[in-house]
């Protein structure tokens, strides 16, 4: 079995590397997972993991050749887990896994998808309390339109408590995905204060995206044009907003209600 001891082994550098960096994520298409949960999320999603490495002191060989069978796993020490691990809690071991394709074309829907869109998001806390939310209601897919990163940032697999890997994830821009939704015939229903009307009201029975924009600015023009029907949660205190992981689940638990759970 190998083992690595030095920061300045190549493979090391490479994966802190993919810590660090969106652009190394994308040109070798791989990224890292901490955390036997959240590896186990993945391979349960599909996700090829090419390497994994353990740290004796928290994690066994025994545990690390059980949580990923195929391959040999590799030792590593304190120093060099320190350098990877990206949170003080990954139980000892750290995954090398390939990307997956989040192209609209790659989505599988059935008849009545229930779907949520997300216009750029910027805050890797609020994705992943996003892709929280569509996993504890098992939506079809989250869509993120006019992405601002890539969605294997390691703040981003951490915030989702590896939701990342249980949800159907595809992204594009506005315009890609407003024409897709209409392609499947998917009512568009927007949250936003302008011509609203209360979200209670609405049928989201048949084929529904919930679209939710930033706090800062709202769902662009595209998406103001291209709704079948604004929404808007009533605000009784003295703000007018809440922050889009909120008013998402507020949004998706009513049409899940409406389905019947």
């Amino acid at each position: 079995m190998k083992q690595i001891t030095s920061v300045q082994n190549p493979f090391i550098k490479s994966l802190v590397l993919l810590q660090e960096k969106s652009k190394a994520r994308k040109q070798s298409g791989t990224f890292l997972i901490e955390g036997k949960r959240e590896i186990e999320l993945a391979l349960k999603g599909g996700y090829y993991i090419e390497q994994v490495l353990f740290f004796p002191g928290i994690c066994t060989e025994s545990e690390a050749r059980k949580l990923v069978p195929q391959g040999d796993p590799i030792e590593i020490n304190k120093e060099v887990y320190q350098k990877l691990a990206y949170r003080d809690t990954t139980e000892g071991v750290i995954a090398v896994a390939q990307t997956r394709d989040y192209s609209l074309n790659a989505l599988k829907l059935n008849a009545n998808p229930l779907i949520l869109v997300a216009e750029a998001p910027e805050k890797p806390g609020n994705i992943g309390a996003l892709l929280r939310t569509a996993d504890a209601a098992k939506l079809d897919a989250v869509i993120i339109a006019d992405p601002k990163g890539d969605l294997y940032n390691p703040n981003i697999i951490r915030s989702s408590v590896g939701c990342l890997f249980t949800n159907q994830i595809a992204t594009g821009t506005s315009d890609e995905v407003i024409a897709f939704l209409h392609r499947h015939n998917i009512a568009i229903y927007c949250a936003m204060l302008q011509d609203s009307t209360l979200y209670h009201t609405q049928d989201y029975t048949t084929p529904s995206a919930l679209v939710v924009g930033t706090e800062a600015t709202g769902l662009s023009q595209p998406w103001r044009d291209a709704a079948t029907q604004n929404i808007i949660i009533p605000m009784q205190g003295e703000i007018d907003s809440m922050n889009v992981s909120v008013a998402a689940a507020i949004l998706i638990f009513e049409a899940k209600r409406q389905r019947g759970f």
